[in-house]
């Protein structure tokens, strides 16, 4: 293996988790654009999906598969240990103790709900990629991201909105959203998500077709 295929696989799938733990943590906030409500990690994740079409396309779908339940059992090490320190106590020259807390105790049902979304959405992605691959080789690259993002990006932003904000706080405590402003959640998820997937899209053609193999 030469040093270029080193900094590939290693760009793609450190890059790949990073950006699975980055939205994580900023899903905890809710931002206002104009009338779109969405999680601030919604900019982020959607860039997971083109880095896990890159990742299947250089490596292959068993690599692809991999990264996704790495970065699911990362980032629920992540929440438990955050939620972990937010319980010590801090010195009282540490004025934002309480703020950190706040932040960084990353509530439950939202970390629950993420990573859900992420898992199921991000496989079905890979099904998709790779059934469209098989059918046309080295062909399609570009309906390859645009269809596969097309069908799990909607699965995503449902299981996350319904998951965090009306299911999981029913067991973990909290409180639910009406179903209107989820509704509004949702769609703004998926709207932003199909803008940042046609921005990130041409990334695909950076990274060299690995051979096709029965998978």
């Amino acid at each position: 293996m030469n040093k270029k295929t080193i900094w590939a696989i290693t760009a793609l799938v450190g890059g790949y988790i990073f950006c699975q733990m980055l939205a994580d943590v900023a899903a905890t906030k809710i931002i206002q654009l104009g009338a779109i409500t969405i999680p601030a990690g919604t900019f982020v994740f959607t860039i997971t999906f083109t880095l896990r079409d890159m990742l299947h396309k250089r490596l292959g779908k068993e690599w692809a598969k991999a990264a996704i339940f790495m970065a699911g059992a990362l980032n629920i090490v992540m929440a438990l240990y955050l939620r972990w320190m937010a319980s010590f106590a801090a010195p009282e020259y540490f004025a934002l103790a309480t703020e950190w807390g706040e932040i960084f105790a990353i509530v439950p049902s939202i970390v629950f709900a993420s990573i859900t979304a992420e898992v199921v959405s991000e496989l079905i992605d890979t099904e998709v990629y790779h059934a469209i691959r098989n059918r046309f080789v080295g062909k399609m690259q570009f309906a390859r991201v645009l269809i596969s993002n097309a069908v799990s990006l909607p699965v995503d932003s449902l299981i996350f909105g319904f998951g965090a904000f009306a299911l999981l706080p029913m067991i973990f405590g909290g409180n639910t959203l009406p179903s209107s402003v989820i509704w509004s959640i949702v769609w703004g998820q998926i709207i932003w998500k199909g803008v940042v997937t046609l921005i990130s899209l041409p990334g695909i053609y950076l990274v060299k077709e690995k051979e096709l193999v029965a998978v």
